[in-house]
Order: structure tokens, then C-alpha cells, then sequence
């Protein structure tokens, strides 16, 4: 038996608002009246724009999605905390986020209907686009912080967002073992919204939290109540001056819930109980931040209905602009698999043409 101990671990949980939107006030970081009005703004938008979306699908009018409900906290809050040379590398239920940076919510809908041209980009946003492959955004994640190291990039980080089931994937652990040996400037969010589509998080894994696995790799990790804006907002902040001034990766395990279905095509019912969903609907992050804005004098009912109805009118221009793309070439799948097209494939479309008629 080993007589000598080598190390002791510990993994450190963060909450600044509990739960009934009551804040810690040791622990209360100093944030702008701006600054807290544009974050719960852009939380507001997150969740009107997947509501919206969640009504387009169900009408016919988009194609399956990954619904953010709930988790606006987790992902919205990193993404306003980066600067404009930062890197986005996302999973495919950020969408909050990803508007945050700069997609526009017509590129939203035409990425989920299908339209190339929801992938565009303009101007020198750095972000990635969706990636529905679990996990293997976090090996990108990494191989764009060591090519910003190599290149002398300063002041620079990646935000790299996944869910509890990428942890349980290689990719995650090539990801990590690799940040860690190369020191580079990422930080992982691991969005741990108990389920990956029906399998619950204790079958996933039997580690007891997921910053834990950031041990192994020797990198710091923290657990934080990810549907409390100020504990994100404490923890990301951290995370980014460490990436950013040289101290390398970190691993933030983002504790919070998906209010609604893995994806719209699936029925939650049929493996969740609805007492499970109640009390996390009862942790909401936009109802505790509200009354956190409401206790500061900075918001109510009256901002609160101007806000709605600015939001509304901001998501009606967008759907109106995305549904003026009427027609998809079928053929257009066999156009953006390659930068150019290699003679296989230009062989297969035009068999797909023959076929089709045209």
C-alpha cells in the first residue's frame, strides 16, 4: 500500500444569488448599472428568440433545434464578458450567446432551415459555427489557443461552451490533456444541465461533480450555480484574465437545467418526472436576476413591459427577413462541404442533378 501522499484535491462551489434572487454581499461583484441592464437584456432576448423558435418549429416553419430555455446564465453571461479578438467556439445551444457576438436572429433561422447562408460570417468576427458533434469543438478550441500562443497573440482567449454529456467523450479529454500541456489561453464552460438528451448525469459518469475532471489535467476548475449571473459572471471574469495574461486554461462546470427537450424532437415526459422540472423552474435565472435588478432600484414593471415589447418587435424584423428566402437549391448541400470541390464530388452532384431532373 502507498504510504505517501502525493497531493490532496478539492473542487470549490460558487453561488453569489441564491436561488430566491437574494444576494451574497461579500461576494457581490461591482458591475455597471449598464452593464447589468445589457446583461439582463440580452438574457430577455436569449429566451424570446428560442420561444420564438420552438413555436417556428412546431408551425413547420424552421427544422429541429436545440431549445436554451433555462440556461441563459451558463452561456450568455461568458460570451458578454468577451472582447472583440476573444474566440467563440460553441456547442449547439447557445443561442443567447452567439447573438450576443454578433449573429444576427435571421441567421439563426436560416442556419435551422436549412440556408448555408446561416453560416456566413461578415466582418472579422471570430466565431465558430455550430457544432452538433459532441465534444469535438473542444479539441478546435484548442487548436485555435495554441495557433493565438504561436502567433504572439496578446490579450486573447477562447470561451469553449459543451454540455455534461462532451465530458464523458475522448475529445473532451484529448482537449484538456493538451490545454493543460500547452498552457493555452481556454476556458471551457461545461454547461451540466443534468441530462444528455435521456441518459441523467449519474449514468454518464460517476464523477461526483465535473470540475473535478479538471484535476487530472492539472488545471484549475470551479463548480458554480450557472443559473446565477453574478457566480458566472465572478468565475468567467476570473477565468479570462487567467487565459488572457499568460496563467492558461480553466475548466468552469456550469450547474444548471434544460427547461424544455434535448431537441424538438424529443419528449422530455418520457423519461423526466415533472416535480423535477417544477423545482428548477423555481431557480429560473431571468426571474432571480429581475429581482435582483428590482432590489437595486434599477428595474420594474413598467421597464420590464418596454423591454418585452422591443424584443418582440426586434424578433418579428428578423423572422420577416428570413422567410423572404423562399428558394434552397437542392443541390446546394455538395457546395459547401469543401472550400473546392474535389472530382468525386462534383461527380456525385451531377449524378444527384441527372437523377433530379434538372
Amino acid at each position: 500500500m502507498p504510504i505517501k501522499e502525493v497531493g490532496h484535491y478539492s473542487v470549490s462551489y460558487l453561488q453569489i444569488l441564491d436561488a430566491s434572487g437574494n444576494v451574497d454581499k461579500e461576494l457581490e461583484p461591482k458591475i455597471s448599472d449598464e452593464d447589468l441592464l445589457a446583461l439582463y437584456r440580452g438574457m430577455v432576448m436569449g429566451r424570446a428568440v428560442d420561444q420564438r423558435m420552438l413555436n417556428l418549429q412546431r408551425q413547420g416553419r424552421i427544422g429541429t433545434f436545440a431549445p436554451s430555455t433555462g440556461q441563459e446564465a451558463a452561456h450568455i453571461v461568458p460570451a458578454f464578458l468577451m472582447n472583440d479578438k476573444d474566440w467563440f467556439v460553441g456547442a449547439f445551444r447557445e443561442t443567447g450567446a452567439r447573438l450576443l457576438r454578433g449573429e444576427t436572429i435571421t441567421q439563426t433561422l436560416l442556419y435551422y432551415n436549412g440556408f448555408e447562408e446561416g453560416n456566413k460570417r461578415s466582418g472579422n468576427r471570430r466565431i465558430l459555427p455550430v457544432s452538433i458533434i459532441v465534444a469535438g469543438q473542444a479539441l478546435h478550441a484548442v487548436g485555435i489557443g495554441y495557433a493565438m500562443k504561436y502567433q504572439g497573440e496578446k490579450d486573447t482567449s477562447v470561451i469553449c461552451i459543451m454540455g455534461d454529456g462532451a465530458t464523458s467523450e475522448g475529445d473532451f479529454h484529448e482537449a484538456l490533456n493538451f490545454a493543460g500541456v500547452w498552457n493555452v489561453p481556454v476556458v471551457f464552460i461545461v454547461q451540466n444541465n443534468q441530462w444528455a438528451i435521456s441518459l441523467p448525469r449519474e449514468k454518464q459518469t460517476s464523477s461526483k461533480t465535473l470540475a473535478q475532471k479538471s484535476i487530472a489535467f492539472d488545471i484549475p476548475g470551479i463548480q458554480v450555480d450557472g443559473n446565477d449571473p453574478l457566480g458566472m459572471y465572478v468565475a468567467t471574469k476570473e477565468a479570462l484574465e487567467r487565459a488572457r495574461t499568460g496563467g492558461g486554461p480553466t475548466l468552469i462546470e456550469a450547474v444548471t437545467y434544460r427547461l424544455m427537450m434535448h431537441t424538438t424532437a424529443d419528449d422530455p415526459k418520457k423519461y423526466r418526472q415533472d416535480d423535477e422540472v417544477e423545482g428548477w423552474q423555481a431557480k429560473d435565472p431571468l426571474i432571480r436576476f429581475k429581482k435582483y435588478l428590482e432590489d437595486k432600484g434599477l428595474w420594474d414593471e413598467q421597464k420590464e413591459e418596454a423591454l418585452q415589447g422591443a424584443t418582440k418587435e426586434e424578433i418579428d424584423a428578423g423572422v420577416k427577413a428570413f422567410e423572404e428566402f423562399t428558394e434552397l437549391p437542392p443541390e446546394a448541400c455538395f457546395d459547401h462541404v469543401f472550400a473546392k470541390m474535389t472530382p468525386e464530388l462534383e461527380e456525385q452532384k451531377q449524378d444527384f442533378l441527372k437523377r433530379k431532373g434538372s
